[in-house]
């Protein structure tokens, strides 16, 4: 029987249908795997279970020619955590969890937008607070969303989902940046960033991470979204120039924020924490019972298959 290493808990469906297969160790910690830790799977484990955080460097293989590891399944869409160069050149396959993550994702960014937009993060604190005193004609007034435009930087499956919503749901008009034009089944418009920043009512991040996309939303983007609009991150952090990002609001260059994910997580920017018109959430964007079993569940799979010899069905490298 294959000794797999699963490297957090994870939900109960996951874990039995990886010990209804594999000899599997589960980690007892949440952190991520530390560099050791990683050399120490590819030697002593022939599959690996690993999530956000767990680093596989090139560094890290360095010391193998093939290490006994030779498969790694992500447990989660974004794998740009994971030189997958580095490890097809060890022999190392490499799979990921698309589709089970779309809706979940997306719906996560239309809360973030809604929130946002509609104060509703700094309402509630302020009725938990005990400092509202009633309604009245001028309280909280926000930003209606119906009819605006949305902004979608990355139109695959997860900015597809969220446009979907943004369109059929609050009748938005929707522009995209994207490589390519993409073929789908409600009105849309391609644009350079540039002018789908300057456009959009709300700008919402969707793209994968990666190199090619680090600081894609970077002062100057910044600079070109109107004065009333917001920015939504339900991508990766460091797409998003953190810093950058800060100054904007504080400059009233923009209205407000919502975020799922961050450029330091855990960590956030402290002058983030300190802004009523940011929605600050702990990277909940697949975080439903149902979506993290169906991730968990494809994972296990890929690794089936791959000890089968069957075709991978996930496979990014």
């Amino acid at each position: 029987m294959k000794r797999v290493l699963i490297s957090r808990p994870m939900p109960p469906r996951t874990l039995a249908a990886a010990e209804a297969l594999f000899d599997i160790e589960v980690r007892d910690s949440n952190k991520p795997m530390s560099p050791g830790e990683i050399r120490a799977g590819f030697a002593v484990y022939d599959g690996m279970m690993i999530t956000l955080g767990d680093t596989i460097g090139s560094e890290m293989l360095a010391d193998f020619g093939r290490p006994r590891c030779k498969m790694v399944a992500n447990f989660g869409v974004g794998y740009n955590h994971i030189d997958v160069a580095a490890c097809a050149a060890h022999g190392v396959t490499v799979s990921n969890t698309p589709g089970a993550v779309t809706d979940a994702t997306a719906d996560i960014a239309m809360t973030l937008m809604l929130m946002t937009a509609r104060r509703a993060g700094e309402g509630e604190r302020m009725v938990r607070a005990g400092q509202w005193e009633g309604w009245h004609p001028t309280q909280l007034l926000g930003l209606h969303l119906s009819g605006k435009t949305v902004g979608v930087v990355g139109m695959g499956r997860i900015g597809q989902a969220i446009a979907r919503r943004c369109h059929f749901g609050f009748g938005m008009d929707v522009l995209y940046a994207n490589r390519s034009e993409k073929a789908v089944d409600f009105p849309a418009t391609q644009a350079p960033l540039s002018e789908v920043a300057a456009r959009a009512d709300v700008l919402v991040v969707a793209t994968p991470g990666g190199d090619d996309t680090h600081h894609l939303i970077n002062a100057d983007v910044l600079a070109a979204m109107q004065p009333h609009a917001i920015l939504v991150n339900i991508a990766r952090g460091n797409i998003v120039d953190e810093s950058a990002l800060v100054t904007a609001l504080q400059d009233g260059q923009i209205a407000g924020a919502g975020l799922d994910v961050y450029e330091q997580e855990p960590k956030v920017s402290p002058g983030l924490l300190k802004m009523e018109n940011v929605t600050l959430l702990p990277h909940l964007g697949t975080a439903s019972q149902e979506v993290r079993e169906d991730m968990g569940l494809m994972a296990v799979e890929n690794l089936r298959a791959y000890f089968a010899g069957d075709s991978v069905p996930n496979k990014v490298s």
